[in-house]
């Protein structure tokens, strides 16, 4: 009966570590992220004729900062106006996302 309890107990814990040993950002902190990656790009300091889409990838590293990957856009003022304002910027969601590449869509229209 003992050496079934301390089985018992032994599969617990690793069912336990494997449960959070998850690694995976969940749905919450993208949302966070996306939220705060918009706030970053309001307000562009250029004038806007019509509406302007890019295709933003880019990661997080150690430090918590945006690393922009690429940017894909016809506009070339779009892709140095977002690369200048996101790349290295800090970001307050502090959950694990290194090695987590997003991609993005940007719209930006005239406000």
């Amino acid at each position: 009966m003992r050496k079934l309890s301390v089985l018992f107990l032994a599969v617990a814990f690793i069912v336990s570590s494997v449960a959070s040993a998850n690694t995976e950002p969940s749905k919450k902190v993208e949302e966070n992220l996306n939220k705060e990656v918009s706030t970053l790009l309001k307000k562009p300091s250029f004038k806007i004729k019509k509406e302007l889409k890019a295709y933003v990838t880019f990661t997080v590293n150690d430090l918590g900062e945006i690393v922009v990957l690429s940017v894909d856009s016809k506009s070339i003022v779009l892709k140095d106006f977002i690369k200048y304002r996101l790349n290295y910027r800090t970001v307050g969601t502090q959950f694990n996302l290194k090695s987590k590449t997003f991609k993005m869509p940007v719209r930006i229209v005239e406000e």
